[in-house]
């Protein structure tokens, strides 16, 4: 893994990218966005900002008046769109919307990148590359970790995976976004794989917190005083989750601090007082079977890293 952060500069450079053409002064190349919803449209924002000839497809025409008025050009077909650059991006709902668009269009990007940046599975990522391939179309698959109010400025980070050479290629156009920009690997469903497990990650999180809120103002303490607390507590949680990955890792789950029968016992505690006022307790009720399974197994001393391995199915 490689983290790079590179300043913009303006030297003028003769390699090709996107299956020959040359263009000077290489951090400015043509670029194409397709799909103009919010994240779409930053992206077209920040490469107009840093002086990018930027072609637009959208199903929807309106959302691209703002990007005109600031210089961008739209296309009425996409197969304009794509012969526009030798770069096209694509951020779109979901990867049976690249399906649809792109596959018409397969002979037309042709010798091209193609720079997906839609969410999608790590299985979509790995088949819409072979689709590529079979195309000769140059493919990166990439995951956008912020907010599209981000994008442009320093705060934005990108995670990247597929080819090395067509990542070095397309990397000083990329940094016009102004994120941090990680290649991940050859592999083109890495990116995807980061994102899934990030987002499930993010999801679970979210799904406790409003659960705690639940219970929280169902004791008449507002949300607003909890978050408080709640901030403060985890302040914790970064040493905790390096912990638990390096158990994981390793394969060795001591339990001297905090073991699978203690988590339990408090995840039972939690249960009861939610169940009190009424409070759904399905999910946490299914982390629990997950515990009570690792405690029937003879795992209960060890600590709650160890749920891990009941998590994942052998591989067939």
């Amino acid at each position: 893994m490689r983290n790079e952060r590179n300043e913009k500069d303006e030297i003028k450079s003769e390699r090709p990218i996107g299956g020959g053409a040359v263009v000077e002064n290489e951090d400015r190349n043509p670029v194409t966005i397709i799909g103009l919803g919010p994240m779409g449209q930053a992206l077209a924002t920040a490469f107009l900002k840093n002086g990018h000839p930027t072609t637009l497809w959208n199903r929807s025409t309106g959302k691209a008046d703002d990007l005109v008025r600031q210089g961008a050009v739209l296309a009425d077909m996409i197969a304009d769109a794509i012969t526009a650059s030798p770069l096209v991006i694509i951020c779109v709902l979901d990867y049976n919307a690249v399906q649809s668009i792109l596959e018409p269009v397969g002979d037309v990007l042709r010798g091209r990148v193609l720079v997906n940046l839609t969410t999608g599975s790590p299985e979509q990522s790995r088949r819409t590359a072979a689709w590529a391939a079979e195309f000769g179309i140059d493919y990166l698959d990439g995951v956008i970790m912020t907010l599209p109010t981000t994008i442009g400025t320093s705060a934005s980070a990108f995670l990247y995976s597929g080819p090395e050479l067509v990542y070095e290629a397309v990397h000083p156009s990329l940094m016009s976004l102004d994120g941090n920009a990680t290649y991940l690997g050859a592999d083109p469903g890495r990116a995807a794989a980061h994102d899934m497990a990030l987002l499930d990650f993010l999801w679970a999180s979210m799904s406790g917190y409003v659960h705690a809120l639940a219970l929280a103002g169902a004791e008449n303490i507002a949300a607003r005083e909890f978050a408080v607390y709640a901030r403060e507590f985890v302040a914790n949680i970064p040493d905790i989750m390096t912990q638990i990955a390096n158990q994981v890792d390793e394969g060795s789950y001591p339990g001297d601090l905090s073991n699978i029968i203690s988590a339990e016992a408090g995840m039972g505690h939690i249960i009861h007082a939610s169940e009190h006022h009424g409070i759904d307790v399905s999910f946490l009720s299914s982390v629990r079977t997950f515990a009570q399974q690792a405690i029937d197994k003879g795992y209960g001393t060890d600590s709650f890293a160890r749920v891990t391995t009941l998590l994942r199915k052998p591989q067939a």
